[in-house]
């Protein structure tokens, strides 16, 4: 039962950190049919970015965090300004703007690289202690990174479900033209998605660092991981990735206690090559048809 416990608690923990960082990925394929490749990049900044506040301004954590936030936001606005609205009518949009993102994330990265340096840091954004269940010290860190993932995605559906942005997002991820013609101003639409993506790989990457520690390159394994997870619950659908997050954090953790560190990475790609040739469009994701 102790095992069962410890693989439960880090799962979750797994789970809800790819949670936040896959939504935001989710979302802008799901609204714009783009892969931001700059995704891990922005996971980084918002480390950075909140190590920042808190060590070199004095601002209180829960502040740094939202200072991260409000600077990956920010970020995020900028990519559609300056690389996805140039782009967006040229023809292969998707590739262009794929290949864009990749170079905007290596600038990023760099600029973390010569500001902070190239050795790990520590996430001043921490909790002590433990809650004792049975046998299992459970660290409070742990903790507090599922309920700020319990939160974000909660303000994320609330916001999808009851406001008036949340639903002009989700009818342009349903048909842009439509969207268009009812009144909805996509552009503003896309800029809204690729700021709120931002603000989500903030606060992945703070929790992703808290745990760990910060390096210029520590978006990269989390942004592969949160890719998997949308091909898996099918690109482009939230609350698909959402689940797809927890159960592939859960399925990570009894992997690595299983069979090691090692193969837990081997395993998830093993998911998903079965995945794509059982349901190659997800497993939360509906069937298209293309009339030739």
């Amino acid at each position: 039962m102790d095992v069962v416990i410890q693989i439960i608690a880090s799962g979750l923990t797994l789970g809800a950190m790819y949670a936040v960082a896959t939504v935001g990925l989710s979302l802008v394929y799901g609204s714009l049919n783009m892969l931001n490749m700059a995704h891990g990049a922005l996971l980084t900044l918002g480390g950075y970015m909140c190590y920042a506040a808190i060590t070199h301004l004095g601002f209180h954590p829960v502040l740094g965090l939202a200072a991260a936030a409000l600077v990956c936001a920010l970020a995020g606005l900028a990519i559609y300004v300056f690389a996805t609205l140039p782009l967006l009518r040229a023809e292969n949009f998707e590739t262009n703007i794929f290949i864009a993102t990749i170079g905007i994330g290596a600038v990023i990265e760099s600029l973390m690289l010569k500001s902070f340096g190239p050795y790990p840091i520590p996430q001043p954004l921490a909790v002590s202690g433990s809650v004792v269940i049975g046998n299992v010290h459970i660290p409070l860190q742990n903790i507090m990174i599922l309920l700020t993932a319990l939160v974000a995605m909660t303000a994320v559906a609330l916001l999808l479900q009851k406001t008036r942005a949340g639903r002009a997002i989700r009818a342009t991820s349903m048909s842009r033209d439509a969207a268009q013609l009812m009144g909805v101003r996509v552009g503003q639409i896309y800029a809204q998605v690729l700021a709120l993506s931002g603000g989500l790989a903030a606060i992945s990457g703070v929790m992703i660092s808290s745990i760990a520690t910060l390096t210029p390159v520590m978006g990269g394994d989390p942004m592969l991981k949160a890719f998997i997870i949308c091909i898996v619950a099918g690109l482009g659908n939230v609350y698909g990735a959402v689940l797809a997050a927890i159960v592939l954090g859960l399925l990570e953790a009894a992997t690595q206690y299983v069979l090691g560190v090692r193969w837990s990475f081997a395993t998830l790609l093993l998911l998903v090559i079965l995945v794509l040739i059982w349901r190659p469009y997800g497993l939360f994701g509906r069937q298209q048809v293309v009339r030739l």
